[in-house]
Protein backbone atom coordinates (compact mmCIF):
# COMPACT_ATOMS: atom_id res chain seq x y z
CA UNK A 1 0.00 0.00 0.00
CA UNK A 2 1.44 3.44 -0.91
CA UNK A 3 2.52 5.79 1.85
CA UNK A 4 0.25 8.76 2.50
CA UNK A 5 1.85 12.18 3.06
CA UNK A 6 0.24 15.36 4.34
CA UNK A 7 1.89 18.42 2.77
CA UNK A 8 1.32 21.63 4.72
CA UNK A 9 2.41 24.96 3.22
CA UNK A 10 0.71 28.25 2.36
CA UNK A 11 2.65 28.70 -0.90
CA UNK A 12 0.68 27.11 -3.79
CA UNK A 13 3.73 26.72 -6.05
CA UNK A 14 5.67 24.84 -3.38
CA UNK A 15 2.70 22.54 -2.72
CA UNK A 16 2.24 21.93 -6.44
CA UNK A 17 5.91 21.02 -6.87
CA UNK A 18 5.98 18.75 -3.82
CA UNK A 19 2.77 17.01 -4.82
CA UNK A 20 4.05 16.35 -8.34
CA UNK A 21 7.43 15.09 -7.13
CA UNK A 22 6.02 12.70 -4.53
CA UNK A 23 3.21 11.34 -6.66
CA UNK A 24 5.77 10.58 -9.38
CA UNK A 25 7.40 8.29 -6.78
CA UNK A 26 4.13 6.56 -5.95
CA UNK A 27 3.14 8.39 -2.77
CA UNK A 28 -0.41 9.46 -2.06
CA UNK A 29 -0.55 13.12 -1.01
CA UNK A 30 -3.02 15.56 0.46
CA UNK A 31 -2.54 19.28 0.99
CA UNK A 32 -3.30 21.75 3.74
CA UNK A 33 -2.78 25.50 3.35
CA UNK A 34 -2.82 26.62 6.99
CA UNK A 35 -2.40 25.22 10.48
CA UNK A 36 -6.09 24.78 11.22
CA UNK A 37 -6.72 22.88 7.98
CA UNK A 38 -3.76 20.63 8.76
CA UNK A 39 -5.23 19.66 12.14
CA UNK A 40 -8.65 19.08 10.59
CA UNK A 41 -7.20 16.72 8.01
CA UNK A 42 -5.14 14.89 10.61
CA UNK A 43 -8.27 14.37 12.69
CA UNK A 44 -10.18 12.99 9.72
CA UNK A 45 -7.57 10.75 8.03
CA UNK A 46 -4.49 8.64 8.69
CA UNK A 47 -1.12 9.66 7.25
CA UNK A 48 2.35 8.13 7.37
CA UNK A 49 4.30 11.42 7.50
CA UNK A 50 3.74 15.19 7.66
CA UNK A 51 5.83 17.73 5.77
CA UNK A 52 5.05 20.88 7.74
CA UNK A 53 6.04 24.49 7.04
CA UNK A 54 6.95 26.59 10.08
CA UNK A 55 5.36 29.84 8.86
CA UNK A 56 1.63 29.21 8.37
CA UNK A 57 -1.56 31.29 8.64
CA UNK A 58 -3.94 30.78 11.59
CA UNK A 59 -1.68 28.35 13.46
CA UNK A 60 2.08 28.17 13.03
CA UNK A 61 3.83 24.95 12.15
CA UNK A 62 5.33 24.90 15.64
CA UNK A 63 1.83 25.04 17.17
CA UNK A 64 0.58 22.33 14.84
CA UNK A 65 3.55 20.14 15.72
CA UNK A 66 2.92 20.63 19.43
CA UNK A 67 -0.77 19.72 19.09
CA UNK A 68 -0.04 16.66 17.00
CA UNK A 69 2.48 15.40 19.54
CA UNK A 70 -0.19 15.44 22.26
CA UNK A 71 -1.85 12.44 20.62
CA UNK A 72 0.39 11.03 17.88
CA UNK A 73 3.97 10.01 17.13
CA UNK A 74 3.58 10.36 13.34
CA UNK A 75 6.88 11.48 11.77
CA UNK A 76 7.05 15.24 11.18
CA UNK A 77 9.58 17.06 8.99
CA UNK A 78 9.55 20.84 9.39
CA UNK A 79 10.22 23.24 6.52
CA UNK A 80 11.66 26.60 7.51
CA UNK A 81 12.58 29.59 5.35
CA UNK A 82 14.20 31.45 8.23
CA UNK A 83 17.92 31.67 8.76
CA UNK A 84 17.37 31.83 12.51
CA UNK A 85 18.31 28.49 14.07
CA UNK A 86 15.84 29.07 16.91
CA UNK A 87 12.83 28.13 14.78
CA UNK A 88 14.54 24.90 13.76
CA UNK A 89 15.47 23.97 17.32
CA UNK A 90 12.02 24.90 18.63
CA UNK A 91 10.50 22.58 16.06
CA UNK A 92 12.64 19.73 17.33
CA UNK A 93 11.88 20.54 20.95
CA UNK A 94 8.15 20.32 20.27
CA UNK A 95 8.53 16.90 18.70
CA UNK A 96 9.54 17.29 15.06
CA UNK A 97 11.74 14.50 13.76
CA UNK A 98 13.73 16.65 11.38
CA UNK A 99 13.85 20.01 9.61
CA UNK A 100 14.81 21.20 6.14
CA UNK A 101 15.65 24.80 5.27
CA UNK A 102 14.09 26.52 2.25
CA UNK A 103 15.04 26.75 -0.54
CA UNK A 104 15.51 22.98 -0.55
CA UNK A 105 16.65 20.35 -2.99
CA UNK A 106 13.72 18.02 -3.69
CA UNK A 107 16.10 15.06 -3.89
CA UNK A 108 17.24 15.77 -0.33
CA UNK A 109 13.63 16.00 0.86
CA UNK A 110 12.85 12.67 -0.80
CA UNK A 111 15.92 11.07 0.74
CA UNK A 112 14.99 12.15 4.23
CA UNK A 113 11.39 11.00 3.88
CA UNK A 114 12.48 7.63 2.50
CA UNK A 115 14.94 7.18 5.37
CA UNK A 116 12.29 7.86 8.02
CA UNK A 117 9.69 5.62 6.38
CA UNK A 118 12.26 2.86 5.82
CA UNK A 119 13.22 2.99 9.50
CA UNK A 120 9.58 2.76 10.58
CA UNK A 121 9.00 -0.14 8.22
CA UNK A 122 12.01 -2.00 9.62
CA UNK A 123 10.68 -1.48 13.13
CA UNK A 124 7.16 -2.66 12.32
CA UNK A 125 8.46 -5.76 10.52
CA UNK A 126 11.15 -6.65 13.05
CA UNK A 127 12.04 -10.31 13.26
CA UNK A 128 10.57 -12.27 16.19
CA UNK A 129 13.96 -12.62 17.86
CA UNK A 130 14.18 -8.82 18.02
CA UNK A 131 10.80 -8.56 19.76
CA UNK A 132 11.95 -8.34 23.33
CA UNK A 133 12.17 -5.96 26.24
CA UNK A 134 15.06 -3.88 27.50
CA UNK A 135 15.16 -3.02 31.20
CA UNK A 136 17.42 -0.94 33.40
CA UNK A 137 16.76 0.70 36.75
CA UNK A 138 12.98 0.68 36.44
CA UNK A 139 13.04 1.82 32.80
CA UNK A 140 11.41 -0.69 30.44
CA UNK A 141 11.43 -0.61 26.65
CA UNK A 142 9.16 -3.03 24.79
CA UNK A 143 10.60 -3.46 21.30
CA UNK A 144 7.63 -5.41 19.97
CA UNK A 145 4.96 -2.96 21.12
CA UNK A 146 7.08 0.21 20.72
CA UNK A 147 6.22 1.25 24.27
CA UNK A 148 8.22 2.54 27.22
CA UNK A 149 7.53 2.76 30.93
CA UNK A 150 9.36 4.15 33.95
CA UNK A 151 8.44 2.58 37.29
CA UNK A 152 5.30 1.25 35.62
CA UNK A 153 4.25 4.65 34.28
CA UNK A 154 3.81 4.92 30.51
CA UNK A 155 6.16 7.30 28.68
CA UNK A 156 5.03 8.85 25.40
CA UNK A 157 8.00 8.75 23.01
CA UNK A 158 8.18 9.84 19.39
CA UNK A 159 9.53 7.35 16.86
CA UNK A 160 12.94 8.98 16.82
CA UNK A 161 13.13 9.19 20.63
CA UNK A 162 12.25 5.49 20.80
CA UNK A 163 14.98 4.62 18.30
CA UNK A 164 17.59 6.65 20.19
CA UNK A 165 16.67 5.05 23.49
CA UNK A 166 16.63 1.57 21.97
CA UNK A 167 20.10 2.06 20.49
CA UNK A 168 21.59 3.40 23.71
CA UNK A 169 19.91 0.83 25.98
CA UNK A 170 21.03 -1.99 23.69
CA UNK A 171 24.65 -0.88 24.11
CA UNK A 172 25.13 0.14 27.78
CA UNK A 173 28.41 1.91 28.40
CA UNK A 174 29.13 2.43 24.69
CA UNK A 175 29.69 6.08 23.79
CA UNK A 176 28.05 7.29 20.58
CA UNK A 177 29.23 10.54 19.04
CA UNK A 178 26.62 12.92 17.67
CA UNK A 179 27.77 12.05 14.15
CA UNK A 180 27.25 8.34 14.85
CA UNK A 181 23.79 8.96 16.26
CA UNK A 182 22.85 10.99 13.18
CA UNK A 183 24.04 8.20 10.91
CA UNK A 184 22.38 5.38 12.84
CA UNK A 185 19.10 7.07 13.82
CA UNK A 186 18.48 9.48 10.97
CA UNK A 187 19.71 6.94 8.47
CA UNK A 188 21.35 9.21 5.93
CA UNK A 189 24.14 11.74 5.57
CA UNK A 190 22.65 14.53 7.62
CA UNK A 191 23.04 18.05 6.22
CA UNK A 192 21.73 19.95 9.23
CA UNK A 193 22.98 21.08 12.60
CA UNK A 194 24.57 18.54 14.95
CA UNK A 195 22.70 20.31 17.75
CA UNK A 196 19.62 18.42 16.56
CA UNK A 197 21.03 15.42 18.43
CA UNK A 198 21.44 17.46 21.62
CA UNK A 199 17.85 18.66 21.36
CA UNK A 200 16.52 15.13 20.97
CA UNK A 201 18.66 13.86 23.85
CA UNK A 202 17.48 16.70 26.11
CA UNK A 203 13.86 16.03 25.21
CA UNK A 204 14.33 12.31 25.83
CA UNK A 205 15.95 13.00 29.20
CA UNK A 206 13.02 15.20 30.20
CA UNK A 207 10.77 12.17 29.72
CA UNK A 208 12.80 9.32 31.23
CA UNK A 209 15.02 10.85 33.90
CA UNK A 210 13.67 11.12 37.43
CA UNK A 211 15.89 14.18 37.93
CA UNK A 212 17.15 15.85 34.76
CA UNK A 213 19.83 17.65 36.78
CA UNK A 214 21.25 14.28 37.82
CA UNK A 215 20.59 11.89 34.93
CA UNK A 216 20.87 8.19 35.71
CA UNK A 217 20.18 6.71 32.30
CA UNK A 218 21.56 8.82 29.44
CA UNK A 219 24.94 10.27 30.34
CA UNK A 220 27.35 12.58 28.54
CA UNK A 221 30.98 11.78 27.85
CA UNK A 222 32.63 15.17 27.58
CA UNK A 223 33.77 15.95 24.03
CA UNK A 224 32.88 12.40 22.96
CA UNK A 225 29.13 11.86 22.93
CA UNK A 226 26.32 10.12 24.81
CA UNK A 227 25.98 6.69 26.41
CA UNK A 228 23.52 4.67 28.47
CA UNK A 229 24.63 4.04 32.04
CA UNK A 230 25.34 0.46 33.02
CA UNK A 231 22.89 -0.70 35.72
CA UNK A 232 23.26 -3.67 38.02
Amino acid sequence: MPYRLLLVDDEPLILKGLKFAFEQDGYLTEEAHDGEEALEKLAASQYDLILLDVMLPKLSGIEVCQRVRETSDIPIIMLTAKGDDMDKILGLEYGADDYITKPFNILEVKARIKAILRRLNRTSSAAPQESHELEAGGLHLNIANLTATLDGRAINLTAKEFDILKLLMSNPGKVFSREELLEKIWGYEYMGDLRAVDVHINRLRSKIERDTNRPEFILTKWKAGYYFAEHQ
